[in-house]
C-alpha cells in the first residue's frame, strides 16, 4: 500500500512512453516490433523513442507544465535546506531535466551566481537522470519505479553533497521575483514539439554513437587483457567491491556491484543499465533496487566536457569557474547516487 502512488505513477508514465511505438512502428515498419523475427533492435525501440520522448517533454516545457512543478517542488527544497531559489529550482530541475537543459530555466541569473551555487547546478546535472531517456532504461529490463524513486531524490541529495563539497562562504545575490525561463526560443506549441524532437534525435544519434564506440574499445581492452587472463569487467568489480559493501550487499552482489559502479563512473550508465538489466530478475527485491539507484545519473568522465561545454554557452563568463569545479563535481554526482542508494537499501530494511 505504502508504494500504491509510486506504482501508479510509473505505470502511467510507461503508458505514455509505450506510445512512443507508434510513431517508431510508422517509419520502421516491423523493425519495431520485437516479437518480428527481426527481434530486438536497439537502436530502434530504445534510441528512436527517445525522440518521442524529448518532443513530448519540450512540448510541457513550453506550455509551463514543467517550470510550475520545479517552481512548486523548488520552494519547498528552499525552505528545507534553506538554499537560495536559483540552485533549489536547477536542483528540482534535474528530477525532470537532463545537465544541459535544467541550467536553461534560470539562464539569466547564471552569471550572478556564486561558487557554491554553481557547484550545485554542477551537482545536480551530474546526479540527474532526464526523463527524455527513462524509456531507454526501461526497455533495458530496469522497473520505471526505481528509477522514479531515483529522480525524486536528486533534489535534495545533490544540494547535500554540493554544499559539503563546496560550503556557501560568499554573499549570494538576492533576485526579486525569480521567473523561469518557459518557452526558450521555441514560437507556438509546434515548435516546441519539432524543435524537441529534433534534440532527441541528436540525442539518440549521440548516445548510439558512444556505445557503439565505448564497447568497440571495452572489447579491445579485454582483448589484451585476456593475454593475462582477466578482464576490464573483473578489474571494475575488485577496485569498486568496497562501494557494494558500503551498501550493505552481502556476497557476490558485492563485486557485481563494484562491477556496476566502475562502468558508470568510467563508461557511462547505458553499459551499467545494460548489463543490470540482464541479471536483475536474479537478484533479490532490494539488491536490485539499491543497484538500479546507485546507477541512476549522468556522472561519468565522458560527461565533464558536455557539462563544461553546456554552461558556458548559456554563461561563458562564468566557464573559468565552471571548468575548475567540473571534475569534483563530476565526483559529487557520483556520490549523490551512491548516498541515494544507501538511504533506500536502510528504508527497505523495514
Amino acid at each position: 500500500m505504502k508504494y500504491f502512488l509510486i506504482e501508479v505513477l510509473s505505470n502511467i508514465i510507461a503508458e505514455v512512453i509505450e506510445c512512443g511505438k507508434a510513431g517508431l512502428e510508422f517509419v520502421f515498419g516491423t523493425l519495431a516490433i520485437d516479437s518480428m523475427p527481426t527481434g530486438y533492435i536497439f537502436a530502434v525501440l530504445v534510441l528512436g523513442n527517445i525522440v518521442f520522448v524529448c518532443s513530448l517533454i519540450s512540448l510541457l516545457y513550453y506550455l509551463g507544465v514543467i517550470g510550475f512543478v520545479v517552481k512548486l517542488i523548488g520552494k519547498a527544497v528552499g525552505k528545507v535546506l534553506g538554499t537560495t531559489e536559483v540552485e533549489s529550482f536547477v536542483a528540482t530541475a534535474n528530477m525532470f531535466l537532463g545537465q544541459s537543459d535544467s541550467p536553461v530555466l534560470v539562464s539569466k541569473y547564471l552569471p550572478y551566481l556564486t561558487r557554491s551555487e554553481i557547484m550545485i547546478v554542477l551537482v545536480s546535472g551530474m546526479g540527474s537522470m532526464s526523463v527524455d531517456i527513462l524509456g531507454g532504461y526501461v526497455a533495458l529490463g530496469i522497473p520505471m519505479d526505481y528509477l522514479l524513486v531515483a529522480s525524486a531524490l536528486v533534489p535534495i541529495g545533490s544540494i547535500i553533497v554540493g554544499k559539503i563539497i563546496l560550503p556557501q562562504n560568499e554573499e549570494p545575490h538576492v533576485f526579486q521575483d525569480l521567473e523561469l525561463d518557459r518557452k526558450g526560443e521555441n514560437s507556438n506549441a509546434l515548435e516546441a514539439l519539432s524543435d524537441g524532437a529534433m534534440t532527441g534525435m541528436n540525442i539518440a544519434m549521440a548516445i548510439g554513437a558512444n556505445l557503439i564506440a565505448i564497447l568497440a574499445v571495452v572489447a579491445l581492452v579485454n582483448k589484451g587483457l585476456g593475454f593475462i587472463g582477466i578482464s576490464l569487467e573483473e578489474i571494475f568489480s575488485y577496485i569498486f567491491s568496497p562501494i557494494g559493501y558500503l551498501m550493505g550487499l552481502e556476497g557476490n552482489n558485492i563485486f557485481l556491484q563494484g562491477q556496476l559502479m566502475g562502468n558508470k563512473l568510467i563508461l557511462n550508465e547505458f553499459i551499467a543499465f545494460d548489463q543490470l538489466g540482464k541479471v536483475i530478475d536474479t537478484l533479490d527485491p532490494r539488491t536490485a533496487f539499491i543497484s538500479a539507484v546507485s546507477l541512476s545519473g549522468y556522472a561519468n568522465l565522458s560527461s565533464i566536457g558536455m557539462c563544461i561545454g553546456g554552461l558556458a554557452i548559456l554563461c561563458p563568463e562564468k566557464k573559468s569557474i565552471v571548468s575548475s569545479l567540473a571534475f569534483k563535481a563530476m565526483l559529487g554526482g557520483f556520490v549523490v547516487s551512491i548516498l541515494n542508494a544507501m538511504i533506500c537499501g536502510i528504508i527497505l530494511l523495514f
